[in-house]
């Protein structure tokens, strides 16, 4: 018994150690790679602007209808709901009396300034990467703007979820502080997009699967994952299943504008990133996201998808599909076309989307269910919701009918997966 008591705050030291070095943050300030719209001659607020808006961070600091960064967006994870901080410069509920090294501190440790710990949907994990210099721009841009006063609802977790203290333990197994290091071996090119992939933009934050702990996998970076509802594509240079097929200009088309002929058009949170965020990218930096993106080592990805180089009708349409045909040429048709090509808008056209080669029809319920609206280069695209419209079974109908037409592939949407969509 008395070897008992003795070990107990052995191991509770050694823990304690073993912590304490595993989150040690690396002190250097890191040097950020040329991002051509955001040049270390501009101004600190010009330049915080411009690394912002490709943080995307606008859209998880915005709720529905709320004020810019005033925080409140609902983040519905397994274990419960989290909401998204105040980070206008109100000093009562905002973060208007946080220090240079307080803001720092939040980016590249993931905790606030009354030491508590951000829980990683705030993606400190890829902003750790950034230039401390990056940060406190992004800072004075903030700071430069209108305050709300706007308090942050309590997150409402299950226990033990709800103990922010555990999460030390949690950074002490899936993170480290540390700095984006330049790789002396790459291209200038390559080094800004690597620099915009991992530490600005976060791709992997919704592009990468998750493993038990809830951390990126990322021995399956970038294969692609289900966020929000959403399929996140696999964006590796896999040909199949990833982007490896696409040309620089397809690629480029779509990261600037939302769509890419043969492509289909972006939805859901890459509309999202698209509208807020990868529009306003310099060119020449969305073209070394390209280049970055070339190098990422083919993965299949779970559950993949391959996109159909033909798609057309199969040999015989299912007697089942025939609502869904009729749903189609009701309320679809006019704006899709028959055959898939979307001439009054080239965001309605779905041949060669893998929303329409996914069997699942994540993506497809999701715009059904909740529409899609974003403004690109000034334009609206807009498709409305027929939520309340149609039923489940007949979303699940013109669902698995526009598999079949658009993908040439047999869909597996169920009136009950439709509903499970609802209700997320």
């Amino acid at each position: 018994m008395k070897r008992l008591f003795l070990l107990v705050p052995l191991c509770l030291a050694v823990g304690i150690g073993a912590y304490s070095y595993l989150t040690r943050s690396d002190p250097a300030a890191g040097t950020a790679p040329a991002v051509h719209g955001a040049p270390p001659t501009a101004s600190r607020i010009a330049r915080g602007e411009y690394l912002a808006r490709a943080a995307d961070c606008v859209a998880c600091h915005t709720a529905p209808g709320g004020k810019p960064f005033a925080g409140g967006l609902a983040f519905k994870l397994p274990f419960g709901t989290l909401y998204s901080s105040n980070i206008t410069a109100d000093r009562a509920t905002g973060i208007g009396d946080w220090s240079d090294d307080d803001f720092v501190r939040a980016l590249h440790d993931g905790i606030r300034r009354d030491g508590k710990r951000l829980y990683p949907a705030f993606p400190y994990t890829s902003y750790s990467m950034l230039s401390r210099e990056d940060v406190l721009a992004i800072k004075a841009y903030l700071f430069s703007l209108s305050t709300t006063r706007q308090q942050t609802p309590q997150p409402e977790l299950a226990f033990p979820f709800n103990q922010r203290w555990a999460m030390g333990f949690w950074n002490a197994v899936f993170f480290k502080s540390a700095r984006f290091a330049v790789a002396p071996d790459k291209s200038t090119a390559w080094n800004t997009g690597a620099y915009i992939a991992l530490a600005l933009a976060h791709c992997a934050e919704c592009h990468t699967p998750r493993n038990i702990g809830f951390a990126l996998d990322h021995g399956n970076e970038l294969g692609g994952t289900i966020v929000e509802g959403c399929r996140a594509p696999n964006i590796t240079a896999d040909p199949v299943h990833g982007i490896g097929r696409w040309t620089d200009e397809a690629l480029y088309q779509y990261l600037r504008h939302g769509h890419a002929p043969g492509h289909g058009s972006a939805g859901g949170p890459m509309g999202e990133a698209v509208e807020n965020s990868l529009q306003y990218l310099d060119p020449e930096d969305t073209r070394a996201l390209i280049t970055y993106l070339r190098s990422v080592p083919a993965r299949a990805g779970e559950d993949p998808v391959d996109v159909n180089p033909k798609p057309g009708r199969m040999a015989a349409a299912p007697a089942e599909l025939e609502q869904g045909l009729r749903l189609f040429e009701g309320s679809c048709a006019s704006c899709h076309q028959w055959n898939g090509q979307g001439t009054q808008s080239r965001y309605a056209a779905l041949l060669g989307a893998r929303s329409v080669n996914d069997p699942s029809g994540r993506n497809i319920m999701q715009t059904l269910l909740h529409g899609t609206h974003m403004r690109v280069a000034g334009q609206d695209v807009f498709m409305p919701s027929f939520a309340g419209g149609l039923s489940d079974a007949e979303i699940a109908q013109v669902s698995n009918y526009v598999i079949y037409q658009f993908g040439g592939k047999q869909g597996k949407v169920t009136p009950e997966m439709v509903a499970q969509q609802r209700r997320q």
